[in-house]
């Protein structure tokens, strides 16, 4: 060590460093690649046509998207816990879990960890799914390029299930006027995170607190 400089070692640092950072890049493109190209239709179309018979094949295809949408966001977040906006995908989701090493082995090459589903019950905060439901609209807003403090749109999985039709689905609107307007049954977009409107989180399997929460919704 006595022949060593200190810019020498300054030198190795630096290096190593851009070298994880590199790695980390590759990394993350390749699974980006994987979750925009699988193909969830060939697994799950047969078994959501039986879990939800009123839906056409062009309507499950619009939930697989969503689905991919759903992976697609998490990758985006890390490890932040995000909240499920739309039943229709969260039942896709839930057939895709049954098909055990399928679903292990998407996880780690689309995602480097296991995505662990938590129903909205099993939350140990109140505030949980409500913090994972803001982060979902956060990052799906980004994922479709839209403000999500001043969106003209809601993004497709907020939209899913009224564009589909379902009767148990989640409503989203973003005119809060209509949203509360008695009998609608529809959540404020704009107000997301401050009531209910959510089906489950997701959880990675390193998380401590398995649910959606980590503050007020912040990154």
């Amino acid at each position: 060590m006595a022949g060593i400089s200190i810019p020498l070692l300054m030198a190795g640092a630096v290096a190593v460093l851009a070298g994880g950072v590199l790695w980390r890049k590759r990394t993350a493109g390749a699974r980006g690649q994987f979750l925009a190209s699988y193909d969830f239709s060939r697994l799950l179309d047969k078994r959501l046509a039986e879990r939800r018979p009123e839906l056409t094949p062009t309507q499950r295809k619009a939930v697989f998207h969503g689905l991919r949408d759903w992976f697609e966001i998490n990758h985006r977040a890390g490890r932040r816990k995000l909240a499920m906006p739309s039943q229709a995908v969260d039942d896709a989701w839930h057939e895709f879990i049954l098909f055990t090493r399928n679903y292990q082995d998407f996880c780690r090459k689309g995602l480097g960890r296991f995505l662990h589903h938590v129903p909205a019950e099993a939350m140990t905060r109140p505030t949980q799914a409500q913090d994972g439901l803001k982060r979902s609209w956060r990052h799906a807003c980004a994922h479709e390029g839209i403000d999500p403090k001043s969106p003209t749109r809601l993004p497709r999985l907020f939209a899913i299930d009224a564009t589909l039709g379902l009767s148990d689905g989640f409503n989203y609107q973003l005119d809060c006027l209509k949203a509360g307007a008695a009998g609608s049954g529809a959540y404020c977009a704009g107000h997301i995170g401050c009531g209910g409107g959510c089906s489950g989180c997701s959880s990675d399997s390193g998380g401590s607190d398995g649910g959606c929460g980590g503050g007020c919704g912040g990154d």
